[in-house]
């Protein structure tokens, strides 16, 4: 993974071999994220305390807030997120503003499921999607998936 920042909030994380990646050594302002994002990731951290500053259209915005009040070890739908933003009709919109959060991970997008409990887009690809739903199940619930 990679954390991009201005000088105040965290604005991108990719994926390795997502495009747009360089090999410049991650600022200084990144360590508190960098150590969340390692605590997130031993099981030790349930929610992000960092200050975000995604770019994106009005609509976006609502929606990453939106997926930042979904719980650790939780999921919702597609539909129950469009729901909760007020207008059932906005699915395709909010479904298309999930998949353009450029701080996924720490905004939680993998959290939302297809409406049959499937598993459906992850700019990380589906196999690191069900990773972190797993880790994030065993570490709230103490639940471990075997196969």
């Amino acid at each position: 993974m990679e954390l991009h920042s201005n000088e105040e909030a965290i604005t991108d994380l990719k994926f390795k071999g997502e495009a747009g990646l360089d090999s410049a050594a991650p600022p200084q302002e990144l360590l508190k994220a960098k150590k969340q994002l390692e605590e997130y990731l031993l099981g030790k951290r349930l929610e992000f305390d960092l200050k975000l500053e995604p770019k994106g259209t009005e609509f976006q915005q609502k929606v990453w807030a939106e997926l930042q009040n979904i719980p650790f070890g939780k999921t919702i739908s597609y539909q129950e997120l469009a729901n909760k933003l007020g207008d059932p009709k906005v699915i395709r919109a909010a479904a298309s503003a999930n998949g353009k959060n450029p701080i996924g991970l720490i905004i939680p997008c993998h959290r939302v499921i297809g409406q049959n409990g499937k598993l459906v887009g992850f700019s990380g690809g589906l196999s690191r999607k069900k990773w972190l739903l797993d880790h994030e199940n065993k570490h709230a619930n103490g639940v471990l998936t075997l196969f």
